[in-house]
């Protein structure tokens, strides 16, 4: 499964934490994906979505 966002398409980002002799320590931020229950086309499934989508209302969760 990649940790990717089924509604956006979001993906984990490079970043570098830089010490104070700024050495660069690169590592991967991932993504807050949460699996969440939504209706598709009158089916329910379950599907992981990010946080930042699930505030913004792009999914319609099923009860």
């Amino acid at each position: 499964m990649a940790k990717q966002c089924a509604i956006c398409g979001k993906t984990k980002l490079k970043a570098a934490k830089i010490s104070f002799s700024h050495k660069q320590h690169v590592h991967r931020q991932e993504v807050n994906l949460q699996s969440v229950k939504v209706n598709q086309n009158g089916t329910v499934k379950r599907i992981d979505v990010c946080t930042s989508c699930i505030r913004a209302g792009k999914v319609q969760r099923a009860l």
